[in-house]
């Protein structure tokens, strides 16, 4: 048997391929959508992809079930519960798609969705044989469990789903040995949930003893109310995707072909005028040096997916700008998550020769001994921590304004006109986001804190505990 992780840093999204090298099939769990580093693995090995299993319909991303599809007219399988509009092959609980000597066998966890349902993995018979491995999706992660609280624009109450998925840890996954290794859908970083490891597997044995949401000792209620508590707000585009992810859509290669035209900086100045966002995807550093006016700028080399997802408003078309040769990949970024509304690239991106002079922009970049002389000084500046709360609560700079990144597009109003504004976070991926957002909407005066709240500390400078401040 073969099982392998793949595992997508961007948007801490794990998938799997489990091969049976005698029969030379296999299946892929939870896909992402661009597709072609699974087909060139089962090409390597040897192997056909016969099937693929969704654990359920994903709100993070847009998973490549119809790619494969596509690709190597592999079969759908999800759990009986889910409710597709394209043809699909219904798992009860229970049921088992033999390979070879390999069993997968479905196991129905209704909680983080209705329809969730996890894969455990045996080389052998189930009814002789222990599990080796169990697919666990976003039902159960490595340090935490599957968030409840996504269903409930179709009316089903974090409460409800928190008391399945209660029952489906108790009554099903604790159930099984110490020995099975659990494989999640996500790791540290996803929205799915509240203190995902960084691990991306661990024997059951293990998370029996750390992972707090499993301790034998936490009753119903309880575990109902900490499930429940203090989720971080998805982005408004989960509820899109989950939608997105029943339907019978265009394939990303479809949408790729039609999608990465070239385009002159009059044309994108036009479709600007007529509603279209100007999406900046290079890093920090040459957004600050030079950019469109009114650009937004999210850098591919953090995690693009989710703050495009996060920031940009889904139901307006998008023009990408990139350091040429980058278009592609930013494309596929953004139809990972069904941001397919594209409607093409700038020939020679933000530094195109042909951009006029009165459209080129700049931001300031401040280091941090500097920055310190600033506040100590007439005239200081306001600083901006964009950082989640948890990480504020850890440590701050003193007298600093905070609203979260995932906030400032609905409380731009609080900060404050007419004066300086130094934006930080941890390292200076988000403060970019930050800066190029407030000078979207007239900010002038709107710098960056180079290297973020890190660079502050290494510059031995002080920072606070929430409760000290």
């Amino acid at each position: 048997m073969v099982l392998k992780q793949f595992y997508l840093g961007c948007l801490s999204q794990a998938s799997y391929l489990i091969a049976d090298e005698a029969s030379k099939t296999a299946v892929l769990v939870d896909p992402r959508r661009d597709v072609d580093i699974y087909v060139e693995e089962a090409k390597q090995l040897g192997v056909t992809i016969k099937h693929v299993l969704l654990t359920h319909f994903h709100a993070d991303f847009v998973s490549g079930h119809l790619e494969l599809r596509k690709a190597t007219g592999a079969d759908i399988r999800m759990g009986a519960k889910a409710s597709p509009e394209y043809p699909f092959t219904a798992m009860n609980d229970g049921d088992v798609l033999k390979m070879g000597s390999i069993s997968i066998q479905a196991l129905e966890t209704p909680g983080h969705t209705p329809e969730s349902v996890c894969y455990l993995v045996y080389e052998g018979d189930p009814a002789s044989t222990v599990p080796h491995a169990i697919l666990t999706g976003d039902t159960l992660f490595i340090g935490d469990v599957g968030r409840p609280d996504l269903m409930a624009s179709s009316g089903m109450s974090a409460e409800t789903l928190a008391g399945k998925l209660y029952d489906s840890l108790r009554n099903k996954i604790l159930t099984l040995p110490d020995s099975v290794i659990i494989y999640p859908g996500h790791g540290a970083g996803s929205m799915c949930g509240k203190n995902l490891s960084s691990e991306t597997s661990s024997p059951l044995g293990v998370q029996r003893k750390f992972n707090m949401m499993l301790d034998s000792h936490l009753g119903r209620e309880e575990f109902i109310r900490l499930v429940t508590a203090d989720q971080p707000v998805a982005p408004a585009y989960f509820g899109y995707d989950a939608w997105y992810n029943r339907q019978e859509r265009v394939t990303l290669d479809e949408n790729l072909d039609r999608v990465l035209v070239p385009l002159g900086i009059s044309d994108v100045l036009k479709l600007e005028k007529d509603g279209a966002q100007l999406l900046d995807v290079r890093d920090p550093f040459g957004f600050a040096k030079r950019h469109i006016l009114g650009s937004i700028n999210i850098g591919l080399e953090g995690q693009f997916a989710t703050w495009a997802g996060t920031l940009l408003d889904r139901e307006r078309p998008l023009v990408i700008l990139a350091a040429p040769g980058k278009e592609h990949e930013a494309a596929i970024r953004l139809g990972r998550i069904g941001f397919d509304r594209v409607l093409g690239f700038l020939k020679g991106g933000p530094e195109a020769a042909d951009v006029p002079a009165e459209l080129i922009r700049s931001v300031g970049r401040v280091e941090a001994g500097e920055l310190q002389k600033r506040l100590e000084g007439k005239n200081a500046p306001v600083v901006l921590d964009v950082r989640n709360p948890r990480e504020r609560e850890m440590k701050q700079i003193a007298s600093t304004m905070f609203i979260p990144l995932g906030e400032l597009s609905s409380r731009m109003s609080e900060v404050p006109q007419g004066q300086k504004i130094v934006v930080h976070c941890a390292g200076g991926y988000r403060s970019s986001m930050a800066a190029s957002m407030l000078r979207a909407k007239g900010y002038k005066d709107v710098e960056d804190l180079i290297g973020g709240i890190g660079a502050w500390e290494k510059a031995g400078l002080p920072v606070h505990a929430e409760a000290t401040v």
